[in-house]
């Protein structure tokens, strides 16, 4: 009887996650402001340009502060990006225009400017909200002209900030920050340096309509020459994949055509041949395979971070992720993750039960705890790092009490009642073949067709398929690129499906074919060995495409990339498994089993 117990689920989470939408909106800035009325700007942070993780507290660095300094309430996503708000020292009232406005006269003490002048020697950046549109400048900057000896630079500090700001009527458009180059404070030197710190204001009207005021930034990504490159890649991919796939699937189809004319002869001339072949495994194929717990497990969670994956394209393509819109991919992760949860638990837990396991709250438990266990882990030692550093990535405790309740009080119960549910469905495994009782010996392989071969084979495709894109999502994710050509990333996703699906199938096949029974494990670390390549090009990416430096950049980059690549392992493991479960049942209902 065909299982439907999948749709109420799925409805369900759709509903919830809909329901839920309201969180993950923007928190943009929809004021319209009179002559003179203060317009909202909030320091955000400070860090090497170079190192997207590793950002301070913009008033770590001895800047003039106001009297009264006031922390901007932040949304849970604000947080987990590392943005901590409070109000800056500058005033930048609607339409008032200011000229060389003094901020405050400061004398800087050795140990702040050798503090300055080490976050110039970093290439330390500034970033601030004025009416929630950001502001980027350099604190300082690096004289070295003609000079070979780093022992002769100059550091400079820049003490006057140009802020242009572009109105419509009475709302804010546009907000651009220039650091005057000829207004400096020299660090150089280990003394007492007097600083006056000044800014200027000036306003002038635009046509461009409030709502189109975040094109500016979204259309960095969308440059002609971006595009060409961005298209260029997918065609390229779209070939290359094309033509593969198509090499693969004509000799697939013509291998089986041949493989069912001659298993459909009589039963005379079978008994004839020598037993060689699919064909001949049919008892064994639909063994149920070792750690079926474990397995399950592997499946429900993949089956989840597929599901987040898709909800998450969902909203990144009705244009929820604007450049900017703080910490609404963060929020989007973390509540639909939550809402999921029982989608990992019932898919888990119902296979379980097919494969005839007993214990189904030890695999419940399993499934809970096999992407969320790495995660927490490696949450726990980057938070330590960031704690150590004092930077903004420190989780502050009342976050992540937030984040436990949430597990808690959402995450379980869901999971649970998935369970209880996939329990309760009472579906069968739809085999064609009956099990013998008795494993066949698998007889001796090739080093070829061993797991590991066969992972580097069936990663490489899908990978090759991918990777002019990944570079791009990592110049965003981690550095300062901007992102938002979602519908590009979305055809790029599906085209990974589809040769991961397809070349798992080919090498199920393959396999069955020299009579290896013990597919089930090997489908899934095939699909999911695209992963393994992605953690590799990590390595290429941070050696030879990025400057980033230092123990807690470096350990932030690989530690939460390891995370990513382990949720494609499962996710991707899942679409492989399960395309291969569906190609070996459709394969063996073709032929007579005895």
């Amino acid at each position: 009887m065909k299982n439907t117990g999948d749709l109420p689920t799925f409805v369900f989470v759709g509903v919830l996650i809909l329901s839920c939408l309201s969180y993950v909106r923007s928190d943009a800035s929809d004021h319209r402001y009179k002559d003179g009325e203060p317009v909202p700007l909030y320091a955000n942070k400070v860090g090497p340009f170079h190192n997207p993780s590793e950002t301070y507290r913009y008033f770590d660095l001895p800047f003039c502060s106001p009297d009264l300094v006031t922390e901007k309430k932040e949304a849970l996503g604000e947080v987990l990006n590392g943005d901590r708000l409070v109000s800056a020292p500058y005033k930048l009232n609607f339409k008032e225009e200011k000229d060389s406005s003094v901020v405050c006269k400061k004398k800087l003490s050795k140990d702040e400017v050798a503090y300055f002048r080490k976050a110039v020697d970093k290439d330390y950046y500034f970033q601030m909200y004025y009416d929630d549109l950001p502001i980027w400048g350099f604190i300082g900057k690096v004289d070295k002209e003609g000079k070979t000896d780093p022992s002769e630079y100059k550091y400079f500090l820049f003490k006057h900030i140009q802020f242009d700001v572009l109105y419509n009527k009475d709302r804010v458009i546009e907000v651009n920050a220039r650091m005057d180059p000829h207004s400096l404070v020299d660090l150089t030197e280990d003394k007492e340096v007097d600083a006056e710190f000044m800014y200027s204001v000036k306003w002038k009207e635009t046509d461009t309509p409030f709502e189109k005021r975040m094109d500016k930034y979204s259309m960095s990504s969308s440059l002609p020459h971006h595009l060409e490159i961005h298209w260029f890649s997918i065609i390229n991919s779209c070939v290359t994949v094309l033509l593969l796939t198509g090499f693969l699937a004509t000799i697939l189809m013509r291998v089986l055509k041949n493989d069912f004319i001659k298993y459909g002869q009589d039963e005379e001339a079978a008994d004839d041949q020598e037993e060689t072949g699919w064909k001949y495994i049919h008892g064994d194929v639909f063994r149920f395979p070792k750690y079926k717990s474990l397995f399950a497990a592997c499946l429900g969670s993949g089956t989840q971070l597929f599901t987040l994956t898709i909800f998450i394209f969902m909203l990144a393509l009705v244009g929820v992720f604007y450049p900017y819109n703080r910490g609404a991919l963060f929020t989007a992760l973390v509540v639909i993750y939550a809402l999921t949860s029982g989608i990992a638990g019932y898919t888990a837990t119902s296979f379980y039960c097919q494969l005839e396991g007993n214990n189904w709250v030890r695999n419940l438990l399993l499934t809970g705890c096999l992407f969320c266990g790495p995660l927490f882990l490696t949450f726990c030692f980057l938070n330590t790092v960031a704690i150590v550093y004092s930077a903004t990535a420190a989780l502050p405790f009342g976050t992540i009490v937030v984040i436990v309740l949430i597990w808690t009080l959402v995450t379980s119960p869901l999971l649970v009642l998935g369970g209880i549910a996939g329990k309760n469905s009472k579906a069968e495994f739809q085999a064609p073949c009956r099990t013998t009782k008795y494993p066949r010996e698998i007889p001796p392989l090739p080093w070829y067709r061993s797991a590991i071969p066969q992972m580097a084979m069936a990663g490489f495709l899908p990978f090759s398929a991918i990777y002019i894109e990944l570079y791009y999502i990592f110049a965003s994710v981690w550095g300062h690129r901007i992102y938002t050509i979602y519908s590009i990333l979305f055809i790029v996703f599906i085209i990974l499906l589809i040769v991961t699906a397809f070349i798992t199938v080919a090498l199920t096949y393959f396999q069955l074919a020299a009579e290896d029974h013990e597919w089930w494990w090997r489908s899934f670390i095939c699909g999911g060995s695209t992963g393994i390549f992605i953690y590799a090009y990590c390595l290429y990416y941070y050696y030879a495409r990025s400057d980033m430096s230092g123990f807690m950049q470096t350990s932030f980059f690989f530690g939460y990339m390891a995370c990513i690549c382990y949720g494609f392992f499962l996710m991707l493991g899942t679409v492989g498994f399960r395309a291969s479960l569906l190609f070996v049942r459709h394969i063996y209902r073709s032929i007579k089993c005895e």
